[in-house]
């Protein structure tokens, strides 16, 4: 697999500076959380406590970034949290992070302990290339209400990852749908890293070669490539 990722005109106008980094990975192996994927959850933590020096997620420039993007497109941020700054809040809480899944987990310890939304898809459900656009408002996005599978739909000109076949995460990367989620049987994953200025490109590789040593770490064997920022 080869990714194709684009992002449109419209996106790139609204917010200036936008950059995505992909780390494609095949062989994996995946199944609940364990030791080791609690331990990286453990140790981004307290490497979010240290970057953050007592300040709460939010006053670090990128997240101010993030939530400048979002009331961009007319999302509330302190309502609907970019991924990172929910992430965040909750490694800082008395409860912790959430353990999903081996994979997850894995995304999840990068993205607080870089303070950056990370993304993970099963590439073997996705259609088609991933794109970021503004929604038309029918496009369909699978995901659950109330413990029962449900269809929703985004608001017109809200920014969302959609595929062929509809939307895989909206605003922009506030909810991810069920229909690509990694599981524990997933072997095949799409990884995406989404910086914004002042966050440097460097500092955006850096965290994508984390992700991807630790895959390999994880999944012995695994073929991980990293598809440089562009």
């Amino acid at each position: 697999m080869n990714p194709t990722l684009t992002v449109h005109d419209e996106v790139r106008t609204l917010v200036p500076g936008f950059t995505h980094l992909a780390v494609e990975a095949h062989g994996l192996v995946n199944g609940p959380s364990d030791a080791a994927s609690s331990a990286l959850l453990e140790d981004a933590a307290r490497r979010l406590a240290e970057r953050l020096g007592g300040r709460a997620p939010h006053e670090d420039p990128h997240m101010a970034a993030w939530r400048a993007a979002y009331t961009a497109f007319g999302a509330k941020p302190s309502r609907t949290r970019n991924s990172a700054e929910a992430l965040a809040k909750r490694a800082l809480a008395d409860g912790g992070l959430p353990r999903i899944n081996r994979l997850v987990d894995a995304y999840n310890a990068v993205s607080v302990a870089h303070l950056i939304p990370v993304g993970g898809e099963d590439a073997d459900r996705i259609r088609g290339g991933m794109r970021l656009v503004r929604a038309t408002g029918d496009e369909p996005f699978a995901t659950v209400a109330g413990g029962a599978d449900v269809i929703e739909h985004p608001e017109p000109g809200e920014v969302v990852w959609r595929d062929d076949e509809g939307v895989t995460c909206r605003r922009w990367n506030w909810r991810q749908g069920t229909r690509t989620r990694l599981t524990e049987s997933s072997v095949t994953a799409l990884f995406l890293l989404e910086s914004l200025p002042p966050m440097s490109r460097p500092a955006l590789e850096a965290a994508g070669t984390e992700l991807a040593e630790t895959l390999e770490k994880l999944s012995p064997g695994a073929r991980v490539t990293v598809h440089r920022a562009v």
